[in-house]
């Protein structure tokens, strides 16, 4: 059973669906049901049309459905009668999908179950396991988004802007149970980038592709988390950082720059360094900078102080820091590690303690926790 493509044909016939009279919702649980039924048919008796096959299934599940439900006997009058069976039509609805799935009244982790299902074609369960909930939580998430979507029209302009973020927030979950998210957020951006010539789309493609690269060398075998500078770079994926630097530049020559393509640009710029000593620290100033004027985010204002304490000097990054409300995320961790760089081991020391007691995760806290040992130790000495 060739489970990628059933993911792959998912949107198509969804989208066909939708595009024949079924509402979202019905139409999205008649294609579960057909890909379920795929599932058991096909091993012992493929079909010459995969996607014929699929739509033909997802139609009939739909028209009983909606046969069998007595509330809904009125729109029954109204469905055309199932459409002899012949090749496959070759529209391509997908980023009507990817603009309903990800619509601007749905919450981010609404939008992202709901592309995950939808778009990605995993059930429930992969996503339940996924995002570590019970799979009654997740179908009940996946239901309200749908029921929410469920009166927007398909030929109504989706937002780019609300779709890319929706992917990244997959993208950033890395893996989880049996899905990859990482490898599905890659996947669907590219099915994306495909439909859609939009820089930014070809952006956010590269940023995950050179993330991606190095994902190998981020931990240790034991579990534990490697810096950046620390990492072992004939690890990561060159084949991964050579694509994503094509798609890049291919997108900035078009000039119509955005954050996903500054961002990108910013991994490019360590993916180019055979050591991390090489890093171009200059220019990845220059890219943050260009970051802020576009998002003027605090978080990138953060990493910005990063940067400029390697690019100008500890102090110079701690005076960019100064500047920035200490309560944001990891500030304590980075303002650790400048006055380390700085020589002010015992500040250090405390400061990583109080970003391990600060961090977001257990492997983070663990990392920083090890830095404050790691100061001890050389102090006492």
């Amino acid at each position: 059973m060739d489970e990628a493509l059933l993911r792959s044909l998912t949107p198509d016939v969804l989208g066909i669906l939708v595009r024949r009279g079924a509402g979202f919702a019905a139409a999205e649980d008649a294609v579960q049901d057909a890909l379920v039924e795929a599932i058991r048919v096909w091993p012992d008796d493929p079909p010459r049309d995969a996607k014929g096959w699929l739509i033909t299934a997802a139609w009939r599940k739909f028209l009983d459905a909606t046969r069998a439900d007595a509330a809904r006997r009125r729109r029954e009058d109204a469905v055309d009668e199932e459409p002899a069976p012949g090749p496959a039509p070759e529209s391509d609805d997908t980023l009507q999908l990817y603009f309903l799935c990800g619509h601007p009244s749905l919450t981010p982790s609404s939008a992202v179950a709901l592309t995950l299902r939808a778009v990605g074609g995993l059930t429930t369960r992969q996503i339940a396991q996924a995002y570590l909930v019970p799979e009654a939580t997740m179908a009940q998430r996946i239901s309200r988004a749908k029921r929410t979507v469920s009166g927007v029209r398909f030929d109504q302009p989706g937002d780019v802007a609300t779709v890319l973020r929706v992917l990244y927030l997959v993208f950033n979950e890395g893996y989880s149970g049996d899905v990859d998210l990482a490898a599905e957020a890659i996947r669907l951006t590219r099915r994306l980038a495909a439909t859609i010539d939009h820089p930014e789309v070809a952006g956010l493609l590269a940023l995950m592709m050179l993330h991606h690269a190095r994902r190998a060398a981020r931990t240790a075998p034991d579990g534990s988390l490697v810096p950046l500078a620390e990492q072992d770079r004939t690890r990561w994926d060159t084949d991964s950082i050579a694509e994503g630097i094509e798609i890049l530049q291919a997108a900035l020559a078009r000039d119509r720059l955005g954050e996903f393509q500054a961002q990108a640009a910013i991994a490019a710029l360590h993916a180019d360094a055979l050591t991390a000593e090489e890093t171009d620290w200059v220019q990845i100033v220059e890219w943050y900078d260009e970051l802020v004027r576009l998002t003027d985010s605090p978080v990138v204002r953060l990493n910005r102080a990063v940067a400029v304490g390697e690019a100008d000097g500890p102090r110079a990054g701690l005076a960019a820091l100064a500047t920035l409300d200490d309560s944001l995320p990891r500030h304590t961790a980075v303002a650790a590690y400048l006055y380390e760089r700085d020589g002010d081991l015992e500040k250090a020391a405390r400061l990583y303690v109080e970003a391990a007691e600060r961090a977001p995760n257990l492997p983070e806290r663990a990392h920083l926790t090890r830095q404050a040992a790691r100061l001890n130790t050389d102090r006492s000495r």
